[in-house]
């Protein structure tokens, strides 16, 4: 059976200054950023928009505080917060790991609301410009919460050939979810929104399928995580990540029937 290796957190110090392998996780996502953005700017509709390399790095810029101020709030206030609040200062320490991609995506939506302000752009072009650069962060991110040994699976069949011991949780057999959502949620909805994105799509449309994509993603590969606390909802029990997916599909669902139903008025995003 497979054993968790729970390699050392810091990859290397420089000095007094440890860098942690889940910063440099996060460090790979926003590089991946800038490199497929490029990419997407050489496509004739994208192109077309008047969207160029310059604006990728004034984005990042916000996107990186949306990203660490929002996930972190997230976390402390959707999954631990009588933790944080008895503990105030751990607040702080990003570097341990900790970060809610919904709380992550909020501060991102309010981010780039105040870049398309600054840049006189309309926010729903933004959010579809972003969208398809955002699911190959979100998988660096889980092989980091793999690294510190965070987000342990549900106990499974020890006859699965992958199945993990985790030998700061106990010696059951359990499934490597941060794995699965790295595939599932990050590599496996980066193909689809790829793949869709590079044609001209109706305004709130790449949103739509992004919003509608991650949610059901993640409200799938929750079940093979072991859950930060169960909601339940009359006769049915769903995790903490599954409740707060929901919305997402929602959102997702909307966004796609108003970029339909207003479909004549195309535009490049």
């Amino acid at each position: 059976m497979l054993i968790h290796p729970l390699p050392d957190p810091i990859a290397f110090s420089l000095g007094p200054v440890s860098v942690h392998w889940y910063g440099l996780m996060y460090l790979v996502a926003f590089v991946q950023f800038l490199l497929l953005g490029r990419a997407r700017i050489r496509q004739p509709h994208i192109g077309a928009a008047g969207w160029k390399a310059e604006d990728l790095d004034d984005m990042l810029f916000y996107g990186v505080l949306g990203v660490v101020v929002g996930g972190r709030l997230g976390e402390v206030l959707f999954y631990n917060p009588a933790y944080y609040f008895s503990h105030p200062l751990e607040i702080f320490a990003v570097w341990k790991g900790g970060m809610s991609f919904h709380g992550g995506f909020l501060g991102v939506m309010i981010a780039m609301a105040l870049w398309a302000r600054k840049r006189g752009r309309a926010f729903w072009e933004v959010m579809d410009f972003i969208a398809p650069l955002v699911p190959l962060g979100y998988a660096a991110g889980r092989i980091g919460n793999f690294i510190n040994a965070e987000l342990p699976g549900r106990v499974a069949d020890a006859s699965l050939p992958w199945a993990m011991i985790w030998p700061n949780v106990d010696n059951l057999p359990r499934h490597p979810s941060p794995f699965y959502q790295a595939l599932v949620d990050g590599v496996l909805l980066f193909i689809v929104l790829w793949l869709y994105a590079r044609k001209a799509r109706p305004v709130m449309a790449v949103s739509g399928v992004f919003a509608l994509g991650y949610g059901c993603a993640r409200f799938f590969t929750e079940y093979f995580r072991t859950p930060d606390y169960v909601v339940s909802i009359g006769p049915v029990s769903i995790s903490a990540g599954q409740m707060l997916s929901l919305p997402m599909v929602a959102l997702g669902l909307v966004l796609l029937l108003v970029a339909y139903k207003n479909k004549g008025a195309i535009r490049a995003n």
